[in-house]
C-alpha cells in the first residue's frame, strides 16, 4: 500500500492552499470598486506593509543577493501583473503569469537542488491543461500585455524559489519589505489623486490586510515544508477559485468549460499534494 506524504508536508501544502484561496478573493474585491489599477495596487501593498510590520515585526534585513532579489521579485511580480491586466485580457494575464509554475519545475533542481520528479511534471501538465479549458473563448492577442504577463510569470517563479530558499524569518522579512518597496515605487504614479470613497477604503483595507498580508503570512509558513514546485502548483488554485467567489457574490456564472477545467486543476493539485508519496525530506528553515 502506497503511503501519502508526511504530516508536515501535508500541513505545508494546506497552508499554501489557504493562501491561494485568500489571493483568489482579489478579483471579487477589485470588481467591487472602480479605482484605477495602480491606485488599487498602491493601497493594497501599503495596507499589507503596515499589517505585516505589526504582525511579523521583521528584525531581518540582509544585503545578500538572494534576500534583495526576493524583495525585487515580489515588487516586480505585483506591478507587472497589474500592468499586464491593464494591457491584455484578464484571462491572458492570469494564465501567462502562472506559466511561472513551469519555470519553477525546470529551475528548482538547479537553483534549490530539489530533485526533478516525474509526478510533478505530470501534475503541472494536467493543471495547465485544466487552466486552458477554464479560459476557452477568453484568450485574445494581447501584444505587449502578453509579454508583460510572461515577465510576471518569471518574477513569480523567482519569488517562489527565493522564498523557499530564504524561508523562516528571512522569508517573512522579504515579503514585508517587498510590500513597502511596492508601495514606494507606485506612490509617484498615484500621488496626484490619493482620494478614496468610503466603499473603496473599506475594500482596499480588506484586500491589503487579508487578501495580501494574510495570504503571504500563510504562504511563507507553508513553504517551509514543501518544495518550490509543490508550492507553485498548489498556488494554481487561485485562478480557479477567483471566478467561484465572483459567481457566489456577484452572480457571474462560469461556463461549462470553466467548471470542467477547474475540476481538472483541482484533481491534479489534490493528486500531487494529498495522495502522491514522497521520497524527499524537505529541509526545515535555517
Amino acid at each position: 500500500m502506497t503511503e501519502g506524504p508526511p504530516a508536515g508536508e501535508r500541513r505545508g501544502a494546506l497552508l499554501v492552499l489557504a493562501a491561494a484561496l485568500l489571493w483568489s478573493t482579489g478579483g471579487l474585491g477589485i470588481k467591487a470598486i472602480s479605482d484605477p489599477p495602480l491606485k488599487v495596487a498602491f493601497y493594497r501593498s501599503a495596507v499589507a506593509a503596515v499589517v505585516l510590520l505589526l504582525a511579523l515585526r521583521p528584525r531581518v534585513f540582509k544585503t545578500s543577493p538572494r534576500f534583495l532579489a526576493a524583495i525585487a521579485s515580489y515588487t516586480a511580480c505585483l506591478i507587472t501583473f497589474v500592468v499586464a491586466t491593464r494591457w491584455t485580457s484578464a484571462a491572458n494575464a492570469i494564465f501567462l503569469q502562472y506559466s511561472g509554475v513551469a519555470w519553477v519545475l525546470l529551475a528548482s533542481p538547479l537553483v534549490l537542488k530539489e530533485p526533478f520528479k516525474a509526478r510533478d511534471a505530470v501534475a503541472v501538465a494536467c493543471a495547465f491543461a485544466g487552466m486552458a479549458l477554464f479560459f476557452v473563448g477568453k484568450f485574445r492577442t494581447g501584444g505587449r500585455g502578453d509579454v508583460v504577463a510572461l515577465l510576471s510569470g518569471v518574477f513569480f517563479a523567482g519569488l517562489v524559489m527565493l522564498l523557499r530558499s530564504e524561508r523562516g524569518l528571512a522569508a517573512e522579512a522579504a515579503v514585508t519589505w517587498g510590500n513597502v518597496l511596492t508601495a514606494a515605487v507606485l506612490l509617484p504614479f498615484v500621488a496626484g489623486d490619493l482620494s478614496l470613497s468610503p466603499k473603496s477604503a473599506a475594500v482596499l483595507g480588506l484586500l491589503g490586510s487579508v487578501q495580501l498580508a494574510g495570504a503571504y503570512i500563510l504562504f511563507v509558513k507553508g513553504i517551509k515544508h514543501v518544495t518550490a514546485t509543490q508550492a507553485s502548483l498548489v498556488g494554481m488554485a487561485e485562478p480557479i477559485a477567483n471566478p467561484i467567489w465572483v459567481y457566489l457574490f456577484l452572480g457571474e456564472k462560469p461556463s461549462g468549460w470553466a467548471v470542467t477545467g477547474g475540476i481538472v486543476v483541482l484533481a491534479a493539485i489534490g493528486w500531487r499534494t494529498l495522495a502522491a508519496p514522497t521520497d524527499t525530506v524537505v529541509a526545515p528553515p535555517d
